[in-house]
């Protein structure tokens, strides 16, 4: 890079911190601004309400304009949750128009029929594998798997054969 040439450095974050404003129109200053959104809305809206409404408050002389002045003053910098007004409002006419359930890729989700569940099951005597060592009917030991220790059959058939067997040894 040669010496000649100056280094310029542009910084836009003036641009950024401040609101969208209104000054000038074409070649006319806006007198006293320039103004924000919401101060124009409170401008024109207070300066209809004002003409609309000048039989209710002509008894109480310029109160009612400088209360107007000031309010167009007072919401310069306003925010609701950071956003300005617009933004603000915007949001809550969003939220009040979607639909309540809310949506699911874009399509409105709505829950599904109610359906009847229907189902069976079956309970089925247990098939012992080949290297069972049978049980003598008066011993009342369990089964076992030859060489395992692996107890053979379901707890169901096993809870039926205890039962039984106490019938048996009662009578």
């Amino acid at each position: 890079m040669s010496a000649a040439s100056p280094r310029a450095a542009r910084s836009y974050t003036g641009a950024r911190r401040h609101p969208w404003v209104l000054g000038k129109l074409g070649d006319w200053v806006v007198p006293f601004g320039p103004y924000t959104p919401a101060q124009l809305v409170v401008l024109g809206g207070g300066a209809f309400g004002l003409i609309k409404s000048f039989g209710w408050w002509s008894w109480a002389g310029p109160v009612p304009v400088v209360l107007w002045l000031g309010a167009v003053w007072g919401v310069r910098g306003a925010q609701i949750a950071g956003q300005n007004p617009f933004t603000a409002a915007a949001g809550m006419v969003v939220l009040l128009l979607r639909h309540p359930a809310g949506r699911i890729a874009g399509h409105v989700a709505r829950d599904r029929r109610s359906s009847l569940l229907v189902g069976q099951f079956v309970i089925q005597q247990a098939v012992l594998p080949a290297g069972v060592v049978a049980r003598s009917a008066g011993a009342g030991a369990d089964e076992f798997v030859a060489g395992r220790g692996v107890v053979a059959g379901s707890g169901l058939s096993r809870l039926l054969d205890q039962a039984a067997d106490a019938g048996r040894r009662a009578a």
